[in-house]
């Protein structure tokens, strides 16, 4: 199969563009051309340089109001022969109209664009550039209509003959339209053409003949002019010259000895190749050296021994040479005998050239020419091209191209004209088709020498037929025609190369050639005949084709329109081929066996194809196409090929959802429970209140005393909430906080009100430690809010009772008095009065208090009072002793004048953190006297009376307690909403609130170990119903399927048309943004609380990563599956919305091979443990895709595909219940070390499966073969690991799988089964103890611990990845360097060599 863009030869470069103003600098003949084509289809066949292109603008323009009228879509098209021509005429045409113009080629990958893909491309465009190929594959597989065409451009229009792209599309599409829907609207037709014959024949006769298959064809007359002479006053001619050669001097005895010798060469390493290759390597490589040998041949026979010793040693040392030789990719052992061969043919015919003329082979060419020719070492061609350049090296501004037929002419006469010095000041340059196969050349290459042609940077250009059309350089003044044109057109396009006034058309005959001589007169003559018959034919009108696309002949899709003929269905089972799944050691592709005899032909489809074999009877020369176009029928029938007759690559629509997300989702609401919501003024008055008794105690005894809380809510919160207990985190401590429903308690109002005052102040207080932004919050606090807000009490508990003391005093307002008098606690009788800041206040009163002192702003609580006063020492930290009053004088300008009043012992009042966070606890003692101080009473503040150190304590923990309750609270709601569906599932509500919790929240727990066991039984589920689902379908369109659908995309939205994203906590709890009860109310007092529907609530909006959404959807699926077993997570994902089957496996296989006859069914069934129901499962989880043998089973592909998902959640299922108490970072460390190929590939060799897999690739047995040989001794250690099984071929660690797969189905299902059999395979299995950690991973934690840089470098060199591992560390570089032959293989073991020499230099094991 050769898709558009390998179809596309590249071979035309850049017009300049056209006269600015075409309409008013036209020439006669191109109005006249312009006219015709007005009025019907039309042909210009004019002269090169005539001005072809303008007229196509011209018409273009006319059909402007048509194309912008007509309803969309509606364009004109304009087709180009070369990819190089896409670029060249789409930028005349943007030039010099105003129309959109879209270009297309195949290197743009539009072979597999879908329709929606191809209607946005050309959405507003109105001229589309594009290459026959990619219209034609349009309009069979109905992306465009002939209807939608308004104007169709042909240029170079000579190529529609036979079944090339130009002809097709007419003979497919338009005539059939044409013949049997006249009315139909069909496009109007413009071709443009130097030459309206593209053959050998040169009979009169003929040409009529020709030019009325392409009028009719084209269903369009032919303009042109009367004769040559009407276009000369525009267009300069070349003149041409005939340049006679002599090959009579040619040494018959040096050319005898150079081919006899390469003929033993060439029998020689053929016998060779016998003894050490086999199959199709040895097919490839003796090929290889057939083809070679004849090239070699070739250059001794028309351009002399010195250049195919030339052309063997440019062959042999350029390395990318045989890798794609004849585009074909050859194996590492065939590559190698093919560099042999060429290095021995470089060495003999140096050695002959050496010993046959007396100068030796180093000379310089060009020394002596007569010489050269006499000694053989330059053909009497080649020598005459020499001596036809040297005449013009010294004309000025030289632009020439000399013409050759064959590739490596091109590139070893490159290399003679640039060592000969006479032409010393010449750049020259050679250019051959991109699929040539000896030395590729890319399309930028190519664009590259033709600018710098173009530029006069390039000189001279030594080019195959590639250039012949297209190239328009004006200033070209020089076509050598080294190899004699094989057809009209050929003559004629190069000729009219050459643009440039007084410029020469050299053609090189043979002298005595008379043969040649006439043709070359035909040729020259053949411009004038065509114009004549032409001409004459103007009055005759164009016949209709017959309609040759009938129902035995094509098929089409009634749904689409859909078509694939006889002449486009070898190329789609091609291309059907090259999209099923591959690898290195197998290229999927069609087999036909042909009898010409019976005429029947079968084809024989690749393994993995879902039908392999399809018969047909037909006509010899029509039998390929006749089955391949049953077979597309057929594929079709199945949904192997879509309803456009493309391979299906992607799922169907409502197994593949086509979905983009973006990043981050941003709006989110942040749930907030309904339990905690209300509205203040309702509360207050409904009396009754269930309650919860919070108990804190630290886990060292010394460190605080144990304190409780109660928490009052208007409803009972839930049997979850009844007892319940978590872990918090203080700075030298684990304190354990118990929560248990205590019952029901009465509150009147007012006890609603001051206790809402007490919990709003002492929070704001330790939340903000600011006193004017406390008081300005609390400023409305007497006021009961109507609209719904964050509602519930903490009351302080002492003695196991509320303290009411605290409650109703501590924010009394008698404290916000003016005057300076006397004041007391409620109960104090004492007289003992000290001086504050506010006046004189009973001791009691500031012995638990919360003070501020108004010169720093700083809250402190006050836990008594000191033996000492304003004149004892302090002892401050620079060493110095002073009195506080002259401390307080210096360090802070402050007069103390209560001289005998006690100092108060304070503390810094402590701020909120989140005690959720396990970062916050510090294992070891750190002392908290720091914050301990001595303050006078005269510069205090007292802000609340009586508040114990104990309480003010206890209540720092209430907004990570809270939350804590809040997302309890939340879990439980997501608990009941899906409970709905699911009502005989209890899944625990700590369970789900793990899978909620994100590892950024850097909690006890996160959802990363349950995301993980998610994960596994997402891709088990979902490929398994895939695999169920379509039968019919390869591995990697089951791929592509499973991706899409479990991607991060498509889990988010599930998610999101769920509403289950507010539920997810994905960032670390942060008390300033946490609402305190009581606030959270703007001036106008409406709340800050979000009412999404009733009883959903919000506390803002969010950004969360898609990723992050999509995580969260996997460990709910763990949760469940973990909870609730396989059924639970499967009713879970089904009320997503997740359209799966679960165990619904096809029972019924229409296989009827006798498994004997291919693997030793009974030592297999021993060694796995388990005896098949159908042993044609285990043949088919031994065939390699290279396996083409008729009768036996698809290939191992699609059970692989099953297996792994199987084997993948069975590891991580069994280390998840193994060791439930590892990190989540230690299962995913467990099951990559054990879920991954090369350990499979390991365990499959350390228990003999290699010897059963069905293949037929000599490179595969070459590989393992290698492996072992060099590593025998590897494969008695565990199967688990980085090193383990590392380089060997990925097809073994495949097998692995796909015999899980066919244990699965063959057990209707039963993992316990595929566990049993598999587990004496893998054993010994990876443990927290024996895990190896994989080198590059464990090297950058390593370097990030230590803050050293890293960076590796890779090479490739001869198939073999090596790796440099480079370590900067202070002073320091460590480097190691590696080889394997994968890159990832090479990279660990270079990570492996510098970490050891790291740890080494830190002595660390």
């Amino acid at each position: 199969m050769a898709p558009a863009a390998a179809a596309e030869e590249e071979e035309e470069v850049e017009d300049p563009p056209p006269p600015c103003d075409p309409e008013t600098l036209a020439r006669s003949y191109q109005l006249e051309a312009l006219e015709r084509a007005l009025a019907g289809n039309t042909v210009a066949f004019l002269e090169t340089g005539a001005g072809k292109t303008l007229i196509a603008v011209l018409l273009l323009r006319a059909y402007a109001r048509r194309i912008r009228s007509s309803p969309p879509p509606c364009f004109a098209v304009f087709l180009v022969p070369t990819v190089v021509l896409v670029g060249q005429q789409a930028r005349v045409v943007e030039a010099h109209t105003d129309f959109r113009v879209a270009q297309f080629y195949g290197a743009m990958g539009v072979d597999f664009w879908k329709a929606d893909t191809w209607r946005a491309a050309v959405e507003g465009a109105e001229v589309l550039v594009m290459t026959p190929q990619i219209l034609l594959d349009n309009l069979r597989h109905s992306f465009f209509r002939l209807r939608d065409i308004a104007l169709l451009i042909f240029d170079e229009c000579h190529h529609a003959y036979g079944n090339s792209p130009y002809a097709n599309i007419l003979k497919e599409f338009y005539h059939p339209q044409l013949n049997s829907r006249p009315s139909d609207p069909i496009p109007r037709i413009f071709g443009m053409t130097a030459s309206l014959i593209n053959s050998k024949s040169l009979q009169r006769a003929d040409y009529s003949v020709k030019i009325c298959e392409l009028e009719n064809l084209m269903n369009a007359k032919v303009y042109t002019v009367e004769s040559e002479s009407a276009l000369s006053q525009y267009i300069p001619s070349a003149t041409t010259k005939i340049v006679p050669y002599d090959d009579s001097v040619i040494s018959s005895e040096l050319y005898c000895h150079a081919i006899s010798c390469l003929n033993r060469l060439k029998a020689k390493h053929l016998e060779i190749l016998k003894g050490k290759l086999q199959d199709s390597s040895l097919v490839n490589a003796e090929k290889r050296i057939k083809q070679l040998s004849e090239t070699f041949l070739y250059c001794i026979c028309n351009l002399g021994v010195w250049l195919a010793a030339k052309a063997a040693e440019i062959l042999q040392s350029c390395k990318k040479s045989c890798l794609s030789f004849w585009g074909e990719k050859l194996d590492e052992k065939v590559e190698r005998f093919v560099r042999n061969y060429m290095e021995d043919a470089y060495n003999d015919l140096s050695e002959i050239i050496s010993k046959m003329t007396k100068r030796g082979v180093q000379r310089l060419i060009g020394e002596d020419f007569a010489a050269d020719l006499q000694d053989g070492l330059l053909a009497p061609k080649v020598y005459f091209l020499i001596k036809s350049l040297l005449e013009y090296r010294h004309k000025q501004d030289l632009r020439c191209i000399v013409f050759v037929q064959r590739v490596v002419a091109s590139i070893v006469l490159e290399s003679l004209l640039s060592t000969i010095h006479q032409l010393s000041g010449w750049i020259i340059r050679h250019m051959a088709g991109k699929n040539c196969g000896l030395q590729h050349q890319s399309r930028k290459e190519h664009t590259e020498i033709i600018d710098s042609f173009q530029r006069g940077k390039v000189h001279l250009i030594v080019a195959t037929q590639i250039l012949e059309e297209g190239l328009d350089v004006p200033t070209c003044n020089l076509i050598i025609r080294f190899d004699p044109s094989a057809t009209v057109c050929s003559f004629i396009q190069s000729r009219g190369r050459a643009r440039m006034q007084n410029s020469d058309y050299v053609l090189l005959v043979r002298r005595g050639d008379a043969e040649a001589l006439s043709k070359t007169q035909k040729f020259l003559a053949s411009g004038q005949i065509m114009r004549e018959e032409s001409l004459r034919l103007a009055s005759t009108s164009c016949q209709p084709l017959p309609n040759t696309i009938c129902k035995e002949e094509s098929y089409r899709v009634k749904s689409t329109g859909a078509v694939v003929t006889l002449n486009s269905s070898v190329r789609l089972i091609y291309l059907f081929c090259s999209k099923l799944p591959s690898d290195e050691y197998f290229k999927p592709v069609p087999r036909f066996s042909i009898d010409k005899a019976l005429g029947t032909c079968i084809l024989h489809l690749p393994n993995s194809s879902p039908i392999q074999t399809i018969y047909a009877e037909g006509e010899v020369s029509v039998l390929k196409k006749v089955v391949c176009l049953k077979a597309c029928r057929e594929l079709h029938a199945i949904g192997a090929l879509t309803d456009r007759l493309l391979p299906v690559l992607s799922a169907p629509v409502e197994d593949s959802p086509d979905i983009v997300v973006d990043k981050y989702q941003n709006g989110q609401p942040d749930y907030f429970p309904e339990q905690l919501v209300d509205n203040w003024l309702s509360f207050s008055r409904l009396g009754l209140y269930h309650c919860y008794k919070i108990s804190l105690e630290w886990r060292s005894k010394t460190t605080h005393s144990p304190a409780e809380i109660v928490l009052a809510v208007k409803c009972d919160m839930g049997s979850d909430l009844i007892s319940y207990s978590f872990k918090m985190w203080d700075v030298q401590d684990h304190v354990s906080v118990t929560m248990k429903y205590i019952g029901i308690i009465h509150l009147n109002q007012e006890q609603v009100i001051v206790a809402r005052r007490f919990q709003t102040t002492i929070l704001s207080l330790l939340i903000s430690n600011d006193l004017l932004e406390v008081r300005d919050s609390i400023k409305n606090l007497l006021e009961m809010q109507a609209s719904p807000g964050v509602v519930y009490l903490f009351l302080p508990v002492v003695s196991g009772k509320i303290d009411w003391c605290s409650i109703k005093f501590s924010t009394s307002p008698t404290l916000e008095a003016t005057n300076k008098d006397t004041r007391h606690c409620h109960s104090c009788k004492d007289t003992n009065l000290v001086q504050t800041k506010d006046g004189p206040l009973c001791q009691c009163m500031l012995r638990h208090a919360v003070v501020c002192t108004p010169h720093n702003g700083v809250l402190y609580a006050v836990s008594g009072f000191l033996d000492l006063n304003v004149n004892s020492l302090l002892h401050r930290s620079d060493g110095s002793v002073v009195s506080y009053k002259t401390h307080f004088k210096t360090r802070h300008g402050l007069d103390l004048t209560c001289e005998d009043q006690p100092l108060l012992a304070a503390s810094k009042l402590l701020k909120v953190r989140n005690f959720l966070h396990k970062c916050n606890f510090k294992d070891g003692k750190e002392s908290t006297s720091t914050n301990a101080v001595e303050l006078p009473p005269e510069l205090c503040i007292v802000v609340m009376s009586p508040v114990s150190s104990n309480t003010l304590h206890s209540f720092l923990f209430v907004p990570s307690i809270m939350y804590r309750i809040q997302c309890m609270l939340l879990s439980v709601k997501l608990k009941i909403q899906l409970s709905q569906i699911m009502p005989q599932l209890d899944i625990p509500a700590l369970k789900i609130m793990e899978a909620l919790t994100t590892k950024k929240c850097q909690e006890e727990f996160s959802q990363e170990s349950l995301e993980t066991l998610g994960d596994s039984f997402l891709k088990y589920i979902i490929t398994q119903h895939l695999f169920s689902k379509y039968r019919h379908q390869h591995e990697g369109t089951l791929t592509e399927m499973k991706k899409k659908l479990i991607s991060n995309a498509a889990l988010c939205q599930l998610a999101c048309s769920n509403n289950l994203v507010g539920y997810i906590r994905g960032e670390a709890f942060n008390p300033k943004t946490w609402i305190i009860p009581g606030i959270g109310y703007d001036a106008c007092g409406n709340s800050k609380l979000i009412i999404l529907s009733p009883n959903m609530y919000s506390v803002r909006k969010m950004s969360i990563k898609s990723k992050r959404i999509a995580d969260s959807v996997e460990a709910l699926i763990g949760a469940y599956l973990s909870a609730g077993g396989e059924q639970a997570a499967y009713i879970f994902l089904k009320s997503l919305g997740m359209g799966i089957e679960f165990h619904k496996m096809p029972v019924e296989r229409k296989i009827t091979i006798k498994s004997e006859e291919f693997i030793n069914l009974r030592s297999l069934e021993v060694l796995l443990g388990y005896d098949f129901n159908d042993p044609s499962l285990l043949v088919e989880a031994l065939t390699h895709g290279s396996y083409q043998i008729a009768g036996t089973t698809a290939c191992y592909q699609r059970l692989e595909f099953l297996g792994d998902a199987v084997l993948d959640h069975i590891f991580t299922d069994y280390f998840y219940r193994q060791y439930p108490e590892c990190t989540p970072e230690l299962l995913t460390d467990l099951r990559s070390a054990s879920v991954n190929n090369n350990c499979y590939a390991h365990a499959a060799v350390k228990a003999g499966l290699h010897k059963h897999i069905l293949h037929l690739s000599s490179a595969l047995h070459n590989r393992m073969a290698d492996y072992l040989k060099n590593f025998k001794q590897s494969f008695s250690g565990p199967s688990h690991g980085w090193a383990a099984g590392i380089g060997l071929p990925k097809v073994l660690g495949d097998v692995i799988e796909s015999i899980a797969g066919a244990i699965y189905i063959d057990s209707k299902c039963d993992k316990e089964v595929v566990w049993r059999s598999m587990k004496p395979l893998l054993e010994p299995l990876a443990t927290p103890d024996t895990l190896d950690a994989d080198p590059v991973k464990e090297l950058q934690e390593f370097c990030d611990g230590k803050a050293y840089s890293i960076t590796y470098t890779v090479t490739h060199e001869d198939r073999v990845s090596s790796v440099v591992a480079e370590v900067q560390t202070k002073g320091t570089a460590y480097t190691a360097t590696r080889t394997g032959l994968t890159k990832l293989d090479a990279k660990k073991f270079a990570a492996k060599a510098v970490l050891q020499d790291l740890k080494a230099a830190d002595g660390v094991k």
